[in-house]
């Protein structure tokens, strides 16, 4: 785990340009479109299809996937509360460097805990470039039982058996969000049409 102990001879260099410019360039305001849901439950599928829509008209846009930064970042992280509060505080400060330079950043993340979310959501918007309320919370609901039909790596049934502990919705808990910016049932409704309801809300956020 990181040093806990905050250097206090470094101080933050702004750039002379502001989130204004970056917007007046890319007709957009850099966001942080923050999925969660448990494991199975669509969010990878969601985030890749709304960034190919968001490229497709004309914006800049890029999905931070919870197992690519696991591949590198976050490659020293276990899954143990610890280590999961560790890989969503990381993942969350380099949404905001992404969201800084405008981009709109799409996450694929359990984050199964609320108060490690609602952290994420303090480091986004607490960026130094001045941008407030840039962070959008995205539910992608999907029952258990669901998830486990579909189990795509076959997480669930080594869980069952007992081969991988602390899993999300089995060993672990998932936190639900109680009132999340963004609500889809991922089960209930086509890939497209979720998409769609995430595009719409966007754009009635003023993103």
């Amino acid at each position: 785990m990181p040093n806990k102990h905050h250097p206090t001879n470094i101080k933050w260099h702004p750039t002379r340009v502001t989130p204004e410019h970056r917007a007046r360039l890319l007709q957009q305001h850099g966001c942080v479109v923050w999925m969660t849901g448990l494991s199975g439950s669509g969010k990878s599928t969601l985030a890749v299809e709304l960034e190919a829509q968001l490229i497709q008209r004309g914006h800049a846009a890029y999905v931070l996937d919870g197992d690519n930064v696991r591949h590198g970042l976050n490659a020293d992280l276990d899954f143990s509360p610890a280590g999961r509060r560790e890989n969503i505080r990381r993942i969350a400060h380099v949404a905001a460097l992404l969201a800084d330079a405008g981009i709109i950043t799409i996450t694929a993340f359990i984050s199964p805990y609320a108060e490690d979310r609602a952290s994420a959501r303090n480091i986004v918007n607490s960026t130094r470039a001045g941008a407030t309320d840039r962070f959008r919370e995205v539910f992608v609901d999907t029952p258990l039982s669901i998830c486990e039909q579909r189990d795509p790596k076959a997480l669930y049934a080594k869980a069952r058996r007992g081969e991988i502990t602390d899993f999300t919705g089995i060993q672990a808990p998932f936190e639900a969000p109680r009132a999340p910016d963004i609500h889809v049932h991922a089960s209930a409704h086509p890939v497209p049409d979720c998409v769609a309801i995430i595009l719409e809300q966007l754009q009635d956020f003023g993103v």
